[in-house]
């Protein structure tokens, strides 16, 4: 199972972390700035787009060789991104830390790290190399420790976006102080991806928080269909790694959202 696998990929990870920082980091980071807010971002627009910086994937395997990360977050920039998400973990999506610390320096809106957060330490390590705000994935996590988590990262000046796939998950993201709610339209056990799980979902979402649709977004036409099941938006990896021109994709997810939204309201 995947999520299994990663958390023992992330159990390596922790035990170097845990011989790298040590309390006096925690105040360190607790005194940096906060960062670009996440839920002003995406509430700023009718309808976001969250474009991902994502060179593999453990489904398709390589998306984009020799991608660099600062001139595809200033692409995306340019076509009116919201925020930009971009991939740390290195096993399966081949991201690097690095990517995310180059490309919170080079853009003006808020960057997400998506990583498999299962420790605060991970957390930590999030604030230094640059985050706005992190990912904590319910599938992957114990209620416990996703709120956590989620504390944690508020009191460094972070904000989290919270992910669910099952109704089951629901319960918890409303017991999160969540700052944005995705609904992962990929089953991260099987990897198998159905756009229905977004529309499934959303009405069971009854807070204000804003809900974005993930995942399996490989055409205009498949934004259209998330914009029907009313959310703020989406956040959209591949599609947006393989195109020419991904300064004009961005621009057109976030028209084509816009209009459907505008005829579904």
């Amino acid at each position: 199972m995947f999520l299994e696998k990663m958390k023992v990929i992330k159990q390596k990870e922790i035990a170097i972390l845990e011989q790298k920082y040590n309390q006096s980091d925690w105040d360190i980071a607790a005194s940096m700035p906060k960062g670009r807010s996440l839920r002003n971002a995406i509430e700023s627009s009718s309808f976001a787009v969250i474009a991902e910086v994502k060179p593999a994937s453990p489904s398709k395997g390589i998306i984009a060789s020799n991608v660099n990360p600062v001139e595809q977050g200033l692409s995306y920039e340019r076509g009116g991104a919201n925020v930009i998400s971009v991939l740390t973990e290195t096993e399966y999506f081949h991201g690097k830390s690095e990517s995310l610390t180059q490309v919170q320096k080079a853009v003006s809106i808020p960057v997400l790290r998506k990583d498999f957060i299962l420790d605060p330490l991970q957390v930590l390590e999030s604030k230094f190399l640059g985050a706005d705000a992190i990912l904590l994935i319910v599938a992957f996590l114990d209620r416990t420790t996703c709120i956590h988590l989620a504390n944690l990262a508020h009191q460094l000046g972070m904000e989290v976006l919270l992910e669910i796939h099952e109704e089951s998950e629901v319960d918890t993201a409303l017991h999160v102080d969540a700052d944005v709610i995705g609904i992962n339209n990929r089953n991260l056990h099987s990897l198998e991806v159905d756009l229905v799980t977004t529309s499934h979902l959303r009405p069971f979402i009854t807070t204000n928080v804003p809900v974005i649709g993930e995942s399996g977004i490989h055409s205009l036409e498949d934004a259209k269909t998330l914009a029907n099941a009313n959310i703020n938006g989406v956040l959209v990896g591949e599609f947006l790694m393989r195109h020419e021109n991904p300064s004009r994709a961005v621009a057109e997810l976030k028209t084509v959202g816009e209009q459907q939204l505008s005829k579904s309201r």
